[in-house]
This record gives C-alpha cells, structure tokens and sequence, in this order.
C-alpha cells in the first residue's frame, strides 16, 4: 500500500520550481545567440549610408533631396541595417526577410541606371544633379551607389540563410519604384526632375520589374553561408559549445 504522506510530499515536489522548469518548453530556455561581427557589420552599413546622406545633403536643398528614389531608398537601408545590427548584438530574432530583401532591388535600381544609363542622372530616381560636384558629392555618390548597394549584397550572400525569400516578394517588391516611376509622370514639379522619356521610362520599369525576380531566384539556389556564430550562455559568462 502506497504512503499517503510520501504520495503528497512527491506531488508538492513535482509542482514546484523544478517540476516547472521540467514542463517548461525548451524553446523557452534556448541560450541567447549574439552575432556582434554581424552586428558591428551592419553598423558600419548604417554609418556609411548615412554619412553618404549627409554629404548629399550638402549641395542639395533638403525637400529636393527626399523626393529622390536614390535618398529614399538608402535612408530606410540605413534604418533597416541600424535595427538588424541591434537585433544581432542583443540576440534577437532577426528582421523579416520579406523587408531586409526588397532593399536589394531598392537599392540596385538606381545604382544600375547610374552606371548603365548616364540619362538617368537627371531623372528622380538619382541624386540631383550638379554639373561640377564637389569632393563631398563625389564621395557621396560612391558611398549611395556602389558601397551601400554592395555592402548589402555582402550582408545577404555572407549573413542569412538562404531560402527565406517567398514568391510572393516577386509582385510585392516593384510595386514602390513603379508607383514612384508613376508618380514621377504624374507629379514632374513634386519629384523635382523632369519625367523619363519613354525608353528610360520602360527601362526603369523592366527593371524594377526583374530585379526581385533575378533576388528572388539566386535565394533559392545560393548555398548557405559557412559561418561560425558566437553562442553566449544565459549567464553570460562563456560560450556554449
């Protein structure tokens, strides 16, 4: 016959703190991932986007400056970058690759028709156009259109996994330069610049059009990157194995 007392004594034992820890999920108690080379990556992305901005914004008055593609779209990489790097210091689960994506395209569009098609230089989808730039506009146009667009595309290729992007991205991602292309035509005085002609027009929007599909495709085939993360343990006192 079973004691009653040792009945209840084994029963108080399995409700208490360890029989809460034992039912406790493991998902719950997974030691913190910090990433700080990631992290300090990215931070170096944010500080080279915006001092890019800043140089930009030297020679250029600030309402013509924000109404470009080029502004636009690394001033929300450099927010994006600053908040993925926060995220990779603290251990938090990383941004959505539905957002940290469509940067690629966004970024790649103009930095394409600045080195491919000279004429859009003096579309909206550039910085404003200067006929004698500075040493600053120059370093800002190198940091906005080369290094900023690379950096990210090191980012994605060498720090995330593949296969996290969904077709969905595919119609999602164009519809921001297109509507931009669009309001380009519709509103020539808003945007500061005059509108594409029609060539660069449909240049503009093929390639707005088949950057997320080229992203989207090498993401389902790039092989995932080969890294070595810091796994810190929850007191923080040393690494995990």
């Amino acid at each position: 016959m079973s004691d009653p007392t040792r009945t209840s004594q084994s029963t108080r034992h399995a409700t208490g703190p360890a029989g809460a820890a034992a039912r406790t999920p493991a998902a719950a108690v997974a030691p913190t991932i910090r990433r700080p080379l990631t992290a300090a990556f990215r931070a170096l992305i944010t500080a080279a986007g915006l001092t890019g901005l800043l140089l930009a914004a030297g020679g250029a008055a600030p309402a013509a400056l924000l109404t470009r593609f080029t502004v636009q779209a690394n001033l929300v990489a450099a927010l994006v970058f600053a908040c993925s790097a926060h995220r990779a210091w603290t251990g938090r689960r990383a941004l959505s690759p539905r957002l940290t994506g469509a940067l690629l395209p966004f970024l790649f569009l103009p930095a394409l028709l600045h080195y491919a098609f000279p004429a859009a230089d003096s579309t909206a989808f550039a910085l404003p156009h200067v006929s004698a730039p500075t040493v600053t506009q120059a370093l800002s146009h190198q940091l906005l259109y080369a290094v900023i667009p690379l950096a990210a595309l090191a980012d994605w290729l060498l720090l995330t996994a593949p296969r996290g992007f969904r077709p969905a991205c595919a119609w999602q991602w164009p519809a921001y330069p297109l509507l931009f292309l669009g309001f380009t035509f519709a509103f020539p005085a808003a945007a500061g610049a005059p509108s594409p002609g029609a060539g660069l027009a449909l240049t503009i929007g093929l390639g707005g059009l088949l950057l997320p599909l080229i992203v989207i495709g090498i993401d389902q085939v790039r092989p995932a990157p080969r890294l070595r993360r810091n796994r810190i343990s929850p007191t923080g006192i040393g690494p995990l194995k």
